[in-house]
């Protein structure tokens, strides 16, 4: 996996493995997508077991996280969602003339 974007000093092993976990099973989904008029090639029991294995990732992931004092902040974002902080400049270096 050449592009792993974890810095794997500041993840445990048990997260970087819930990392690969999930992002293998939504590659899975991904490449398994089919339009609603054909017939899945994955069964409807499997497309069930993976949407649970994700479940149990994401909630051992937010426990890991609360464990260690972290903000669990996975939610996807959009590009024009309004951000919840402000970034205010304070360098009052420059003179004003």
């Amino acid at each position: 996996m050449s592009n792993n974007t974890t810095n794997n000093d500041t993840y445990s092993k048990e997260e970087q493995i819930l990392q690969v976990m999930r992002k293998v099973l939504t590659d899975i989904a991904k490449d398994t997508y089919t339009p609603p008029d054909l017939k899945h090639p994955l069964s409807g029991e499997t497309i069930e077991s993976i949407r649970s294995c994700l479940s149990l990732i994401s909630s051992r992931e937010s426990e890991i996280a609360a464990e260690a004092g972290r903000e669990s902040n996975m939610r996807p974002r959009y590009v024009d969602e309004p951000s919840s902080s402000v970034v205010v400049k304070t360098d009052f270096s420059k003179k004003k003339d």
